[in-house]
């Protein structure tokens, strides 16, 4: 049931296309054409798609095995044809007779360094800190979505007021901790002192401004959280899967970082002329430049791969929860994603992944050229249309890999049909509820700075570590932080495919899961469309 402080609590919650709208073949055949018939018809039939599905976008499969293969293949001949003389052109001296350096001493004596250290009462204690923060995390992970799953608006209430208040107390206490000491209160002047504490103000006041503009959202991002927590809780294999393929990547980098380090030592070394005195210097091979370049491509567009697979196997996941009608199907469902993501739709991912890798370069090439002071109105102008480009990508990149991992369609058309399809419904493109993702974040950063608080007072009482005390404990909270927010990624996701199962719902005229409708129903919808969707005939009468 709708509360109060939600727009429009009168709104029905019925499926927008379930009303009853005059026959297709009255007054609204003036208005469409056959082919606009056969278009909506073939949108009627979207749905998950539990059948065998067809391999989409190969040639970007054969692409990114032919980068793969090529890494290997020369990451494996510069291992073999590396040169044992790299690093040691000052024991070469030129041959006048053979125009060619030439080892003095043929025998080149390894002087062994005795690795001897004993691990301090810091390392120790900064070691095992992060390990049992890392040990602690799943059972956190574990108690965050349950309490996000069962208590989320009291959690979401409780979180608020700390967000605000750790940020003052963490600025009035390194204000007064700055001052009573001597050597901060030297190297950092008074006057800057207030300067800082003040500024730090301001930004906690913005902070309170956002939290105050968007109060009355507050409680519908309470019930999609709810909704997305629920979710991720009948599919917890997701938690263990999805960094089981990030661990995947991480092993299949070792291999290419190896050759990486093996290609910088094949060349040779050769005389070189200056003032009309030869000394022997070390001279790369040409290719090595252009593997590095190769490797990092390939290293680039696999990570992009791996991201688009992850938000796959959770849409896929996620989708079969939504229009199962009981449980039976839940256990295999992550399977399926898997083989599908892996297989009929790798071809998909890898498109997706080459298109955001090479979005990540033009941006970082923009933002080079922007730091490096590149003036005119010719770099403006192409700054301006870069920028404009990036943002059509990212507007029509938004939900596409759910789409396609619900449908198995290929990339091009899950983006026309999921622009659409929202389109038809009057749901924003490129809008869920972006409240949802900051609420979640300011959850994190609550947790994740408790904690390092914890931490910190053990740390100074127990084990008297003094001022080391502040690194241990901003690097136990960093690394709960990343933990966190590969949970919130994960969240965000299914929130997002939840998104598209409801457009698909609404689409069809059916209700797979009332308690989503019921939360998402309340959604901003895009007004913009409404005239595209007067002149629409509905095909559900």
């Amino acid at each position: 049931m709708a509360n109060s402080t939600i727009d429009e609590p009168d709104k029905p919650l019925n499926p927008l296309l379930s009303t009853t709208y005059p026959s297709v073949s009255g007054a609204t055949s003036d208005i469409q054409d056959d082919d606009d018939d056969d278009q909506q018809t073939q949108f009627l039939q979207i749905s998950f798609n539990y059948g065998p599905r067809p391999y989409q976008d190969i040639i970007f499969v054969i692409l990114f095995l032919v980068f793969v293969l090529s890494t290997f293949g020369f990451g494996i001949f510069s291992c073999v044809n590396r040169n044992p003389h790299h690093g040691q052109q000052a024991s070469f001296s030129y041959n006048p007779t053979t125009a060619s350096c030439i080892p003095e001493d043929p025998f080149f004596p390894i002087n062994p360094t005795s690795l001897t250290s004993s691990l301090s009462t810091f390392w120790n204690t900064f070691i095992w800190t992060l390990v049992i923060t890392l040990l602690l995390s799943v059972p956190f992970l574990l108690f965050l979505l349950f309490f996000l799953n069962n208590f989320t608006k009291q959690i979401v209430y409780v979180s608020l007021p700390f967000c605000v208040l750790v940020p003052i107390l963490l600025n009035v206490y390194w204000f007064i901790a700055c001052t009573v000491t001597s050597t901060c209160s030297d190297s950092f002047p008074l006057p800057y002192r207030i300067l800082m504490l003040v500024f730090v103000f301001l930004i906690i006041g913005v902070l309170v401004w956002i939290l105050v503009v968007n109060w009355h959202r507050v409680e519908l991002t309470v019930k999609i959280i709810r909704v997305a927590s629920n979710a991720l809780s009948r599919n917890l294999s997701l938690i263990v899967v999805l960094p089981v393929l990030s661990l995947g990547l991480l092993v299949y980098y070792a291999p290419i970082v190896v050759f990486l380090v093996f290609a910088q030592l094949n060349g040779e070394i050769v005389p070189k002329d200056k003032d009309g005195h030869y000394y022997c210097v070390w001279k790369q091979d040409t290719w090595v430049p252009a593997y590095y370049t190769l490797a990092i491509l390939t290293m680039l567009w696999s990570a992009a791969a791996l991201v688009e697979a992850k938000v796959f196997v959770i849409s896929g996941t996620i989708a079969q929860w939504y229009f199962s009608k009981d449980d039976d199907g839940l256990k295999r469902g992550i399977r399926n994603a898997l083989r599908n993501a892996f297989g009929p739709s790798f071809g998909t991912i890898c498109f997706s992944g080459l298109l955001i890798s090479t979005i990540r370069v033009v941006r970082f090439m923009v933002d080079s050229a922007r730091e490096e002071g590149a003036t005119g109105i010719v770099n403006l102008i192409l700054r301006c249309c870069v920028n404009t480009l990036l943002s059509a990508f990212d507007f029509l990149n938004k939900f596409t890999i759910n789409f396609a991992a619900i449908t198995g369609e290929a990339y091009c058309s899950s983006a026309r049909m999921t622009y659409e399809l929202l389109k038809r419904n009057l749901l924003s493109v490129v809008f869920v509820e972006t409240v949802s993702a900051r609420v979640l974040a300011l959850i994190i950063f609550v947790f994740s700075t408790i904690y390092a608080i914890v931490v910190c007072v053990i740390l100074k009482t127990v084990i008297d570590l003094g001022d080391d005390a502040y690194i241990v404990a901003v690097t136990a909270w960093l690394l709960l932080m990343v933990v966190f927010g590969y949970f919130v990624l994960v969240l965000d996701s299914v929130i997002d495919t939840v998104y598209v199962c409801y457009a698909i719902d609404r689409d069809r005229g059916e209700v797979c899961k009332q308690e989503v409708h019921e939360v998402y129903g309340h959604l901003p919808i895009s007004r913009s469309d409404r005239s595209a969707f007067g002149i629409r005939t509905p095909l559900l009468v």
